[in-house]
């Protein structure tokens, strides 16, 4: 039997559908990786600030960090979403906290995958661009940053 994406919810989330949130992360294992669990962990700005701090030496908070295992089999590793930053991120953009939950999770499972928008010449941009639109997403982070010329 197959393990499904563990989604761990640190914090409070009211109104957001648990329920489907899971779905989606399952969709995500079985269409884009390769049917290969992660865990998902999404909890506060401070606890993904001080992760991004211990691991990258970035003291800032940041929307989404992904962890891979390595290995190439099992887990493909580790993701932790800000959920109070993804919040904000989905008033500014005009849509629910449900959908860019999903946005955020595709963009780390891609990382988990191996992609690296900083170093990989457009191929992270194109594989977040054409699952966003297969899976019905509005604009992924990586455009939306070169949009606002930020770092997603």
């Amino acid at each position: 039997m197959k393990e499904d994406p563990l989604l761990i919810f640190a914090v409070p989330t009211p109104g957001l559908d648990r329920k489907a949130l899971r779905e989606f992360a399952r969709r995500l294992q079985q269409e884009l990786a390769g049917g290969r669990p992660f865990c998902c962990r999404i909890t506060t700005d401070r606890e993904v600030r001080g992760l991004n701090r211990r691991f990258l030496g970035e003291d800032r908070v940041t929307d989404v960090l992904s962890f891979p295992s390595g290995d190439g089999i099992g887990s493909l590793g580790d993701i932790a979403i800000a959920y109070p930053c993804a919040r904000r991120q989905a008033r500014e953009m005009g849509h629910s906290a449900d959908t860019e939950l999903r946005v955020l999770l595709l963009h780390g499972v891609l990382h988990l995958l191996g992609y690296d928008h900083e170093s990989d010449a457009g191929q992270m941009r194109r594989a977040e661009r054409k699952w966003r639109l297969r899976l019905g997403l509005p604009h992924g982070l990586i455009d939306r940053a070169g949009r606002r010329g930020a770092r997603p």
